[in-house]
């Protein structure tokens, strides 16, 4: 019963993932037809105003060659500005709002000491939960707002993010764990976080309490 129950976490957690994962493309798709559709738009404004024109004749010369700088890639482009549109920055520091504990917990003001102790203990359950291994940190940033914002939607409570331990990384040091820490401080819906248990992850893993 146990293994099926884990199979069953295990397989709705991947759809989760994918479900995100889905949605990042098609974001990424929208913001860029969104930006062909405005070129497109400015050089029809500019065609328009300037009317026929009729190329000036010069005299034959040759002209040094010209410097051009180098291209922009789209795709930086487009992950700068959904950093902007997350309004994540990485800039932010959670030391400045908190006292660490043991549990790496954090709550907003207003929210009882109660509330996080439940938390710590594993009292909330875990109801979704998002898995960061293998991704930038720019497309973690974002698939964090996007997760968030997925949970919000469904009215979930209590969900799990999964930073990993660093165990693969070349110092053996969580690139994104104290990232993901000062993401969440950073929104609104995010009430309260701790460390998860070892149960649930330990030290690779954070549990967010989210409004209500």
């Amino acid at each position: 019963m146990a293994s099926s129950l884990k199979n069953f976490t295990d397989l709705q957690a991947l759809q989760t993932k994918l479900k995100l994962q889905a949605e990042l493309r098609a974001e990424k798709e929208r913001r860029q037809h969104e930006e062909a559709l405005a070129m497109e738009r400015e050089a029809n404004i500019f065609r328009t105003s300037i009317g026929e024109v009729q190329p000036l004749s010069v005299a034959e010369r040759q002209l040094p060659p010209v410097a051009h700088p180098q291209p922009i890639a789209k795709h930086r482009i487009a992950d700068e500005k959904a950093a902007l549109q997350e309004s994540l920055s990485d800039e932010f520091s959670i030391e400045t709002l908190m006292e660490s504990d043991e549990a790496l917990s954090y709550a907003r003001n207003g929210i009882g000491a109660d509330v996080l102790k439940k938390l710590r203990r594993g009292e909330w359950v875990m109801q979704e939960q998002l898995d960061l291994h293998g991704l930038r940190t720019d497309e973690a940033r974002e698939a964090v707002g996007l997760f968030l914002r997925h949970a919000v939607r469904k009215g979930l409570r209590c969900v799990r993010i999964i930073h990993g331990k660093g165990l693969g990384s070349v110092n053996k040091e969580p690139v994104l764990k104290s990232k993901v820490r000062n993401w969440l401080v950073q929104k609104d819906e995010v009430m309260a976080f701790c460390q998860a248990r070892a149960a649930d992850g330990g030290s690779g893993a954070l549990v967010v309490l989210l409004k209500a």
